[in-house]
Formats: C-alpha cells, sequence, structure tokens
C-alpha cells in the first residue's frame, strides 16, 4: 500500500503553484499517494495594513518573494505575474473541495494556477469559478448549496487538521508527521521517503 504525504497548497501561493508538479513527479516516483490539501495564508493579517511602516516592509517582503520565486520559475517556462491585490482564496478553496468529491480536484487546481499567475482568473468571481468547474468537468450544480452549506466546515476543518499538524505556511510537505517546509525542499521528502523504503 503506497505511503501517504500530504502536501498543503494555498490556490494564492506562488510558491505552492511550484510545487506542485514536482510532487506529482515524486509521487509516481517513490509510488507515494499525495494527498493535496487547501490551507488559507491570512496575507492581510500578516501585515499590519494601518502602518505605513509595517505596510512599506511588507510590501518590500511580497516584491523580494515574486522576484525569487521567478527565479524557480523562469527555467520551467511559469509565468508568475503578482496580483493587483489581495485575493480572498475562500470560494477557489471550496471549488476545490466541491470538485474533489467528482474525482477532479487536481485538474481544477491544474487549471487555475497557471490562469491565476497570468492575472486570468479572479478567484473572487462566481461566475469565473462556475466555468472553472465546468472547465474541470464537474457539474457546478449542487456548488452554491456546497458554499451555503457543508462546504464552509469542510474547510474549516482542513484548515485546523493543518494547524494541528504544525502547518504555518505554504507549501508544506508532511511525511510520517515531518514536515518540510517550501517547494525546494522535496530533496529532503525524497531523501526522506527513500530511506523508508529501503527498510
Amino acid at each position: 500500500m503506497p505511503r501517504t504525504v500530504d502536501l498543503w497548497l494555498d490556490l494564492r501561493s506562488p510558491y505552492s503553484f511550484l510545487a506542485k508538479d514536482p510532487a506529482y513527479a515524486l509521487e509516481k516516483e517513490l509510488d507515494v499517494a499525495l494527498r493535496l490539501r487547501p490551507f488559507s495564508l491570512n496575507l492581510a493579517g500578516i501585515v499590519n495594513l494601518n502602518d505605513p511602516a509595517a505596510l512599506a516592509n511588507g510590501l518590500r517582503k511580497v516584491k523580494y518573494l515574486y522576484a525569487d520565486a521567478r527565479r524557480f520559475a523562469a527555467p520551467r517556462g511559469i509565468t508568475l505575474l503578482g496580483p493587483k491585490k489581495i485575493f480572498d482564496q475562500k470560494l477557489a478553496h471550496l471549488a476545490w473541495l466541491f470538485s474533489e468529491r467528482s474525482g477532479k480536484g487536481r485538474v481544477l487546481i491544474d487549471l487555475a494556477y497557471p490562469r491565476f499567475f497570468r492575472r486570468e482568473l479572479d478567484y473572487e468571481d462566481p461566475g469565473a469559478i462556475d466555468a472553472l468547474l465546468k472547465e474541470s468537468g464537474v457539474d457546478p450544480a449542487g456548488f452554491n448549496a456546497f458554499v451555503a452549506g457543508d462546504g464552509p466546515k469542510e474547510l474549516a476543518a482542513h484548515q485546523q487538521e493543518g494547524e494541528t499538524q504544525g502547518v504555518f505556511a505554504v507549501p508544506t510537505f508532511v511525511v510520517d508527521g515531518e514536515l518540510f517546509w517550501g517547494q525546494d525542499r522535496i530533496d529532503f521528502v525524497r531523501a526522506k521517503l527513500a530511506r523508508q523504503s529501503t527498510r
């Protein structure tokens, strides 16, 4: 039976986007079951938007992080345009969970990431999210009921489980309770899984 590896992602995170495909490859390489999980970063809560000095420092950090992410993205031909605002990812994460019910979660993620980072997808636009579900092969009928009903509770349960595992940022791999934060930590994940397979 394949070992399970949790990978916590935020659909707004460029580093999560960068982690996705190498993680898929790792799954095939080492016969592991990769479980993609939503984890919502509270970006607005990281910086005091009412403090000009803190806001300026936060913007410098964001600018650097995107420049750094592009260093990894460029050799892979991945476009990473910084969003024009701080998007609320909740609706997109709910669409992800809803699509999982049809076994289409990865399809939706694979469509969403590149479009968001080319500024072609608004995560807060219900019409755009409905179209994304359809293109993912998911009937959006019932999605509004999911958003108004069990969806937020299900999303909150994922968030709580991530926090219980110790997740504080994304992307984070969790292998047998050990956390590996960052898309550039995948070699450590690979090494741990390889050691386990030889036991």
